[in-house]
């Protein structure tokens, strides 16, 4: 294995350490596992989630593009219009609000927006699911070769996304929108609707990373195939990736 010698202050080595910490595992398998995140792919909590809040201030051209686009809406609106976009009044005050240059008003432009999640939250999303994608197949294709796969390991399935967790409750939304059209991810799509349609009602997130960083070992350890089966999990690859789900503080010493 290549060694990586790299510099950094100390205040970034004592940060890394207590993350590290955090996570029960040393330094160095910490900042492997993100290395690996980094340039393994399988197919960031920068911000917390929640409400946008509303802009202090809007450039005068964004102002000018905002107002006019609710007059627009406003004059098309039926006359009986009563759903999100209201009605013609409505939609005057708004512009009212912009053109006046209300601040404190600015809050209904940010009204039922959504921080945004990620590019790299979107990529964990569709790595945990094609990680679930290819646990699925392959325990299907063991058990069609007639093995037995044990029974923890046969349960190995895609939970869902806590709902009560703001950045996990985003994540199933992005699944929820993945899956929209009932033609992709097919087989996941019956363990969603059986784990409450994709609410796991506990966090999951930090379990499904670490299973993650297991399965990209696994197949950076592969040399690349062009075949369906060469993807594929053998027994003890499945037995890696279902032990990696307890916290490393939390196992027990293998002999």
């Amino acid at each position: 294995m290549a060694v990586l010698n790299i510099r950094v202050d100390d205040r970034v080595r004592d940060q890394l350490k207590e993350l590290a910490d955090g996570q029960g595992v040393t330094t160095s398998e910490y900042v492997r596992d993100l290395l690996m995140e980094a340039v393994v792919p399988v197919f960031e909590r920068e911000v917390e989630h929640g409400d946008v809040p509303p802009a202090e201030s809007m450039r005068i051209v964004d102002r000018q593009v905002l107002s006019l686009l609710h007059r627009i809406l406003g004059r098309v609106l039926p006359k009986d219009a009563n759903d999100v976009d209201g009605d013609l009044e409505y939609q005057l005050m708004r512009a009212k609000i912009l053109e006046e240059g209300f601040t404190g008003e600015y809050w209904y432009e940010a009204a039922g927006f959504r921080t945004e999640l990620s590019k790299r939250d979107c990529s964990r999303v569709s790595d945990i699911l094609q990680m679930f994608r290819i646990i699925t197949y392959s325990i299907s294709h063991l058990e069609g070769e007639g093995k037995r796969v044990p029974e923890k390991l046969a349960q190995l399935e895609f939970l869902g996304f806590d709902h009560n967790d703001a950045l996990e409750g985003h994540m199933a939304s992005y699944v929820e929108f993945l899956m929209r059209d009932g033609e992709r991810w097919t087989e996941l799509q019956p363990q969603v609707e059986r784990n409450d349609s994709g609410n796991s009602h506990m966090p999951m997130l930090d379990t499904y990373l670490r299973m993650l960083s297991e399965f990209r070992r696994i197949m950076d350890s592969r040399k690349r195939g062009v075949r369906r089966l060469d993807c594929l999990l053998s027994l003890e690859e499945l037995e890696r990736i279902a032990d990696a789900q307890v916290h490393p503080s939390r196992r027990t010493p293998k002999s």
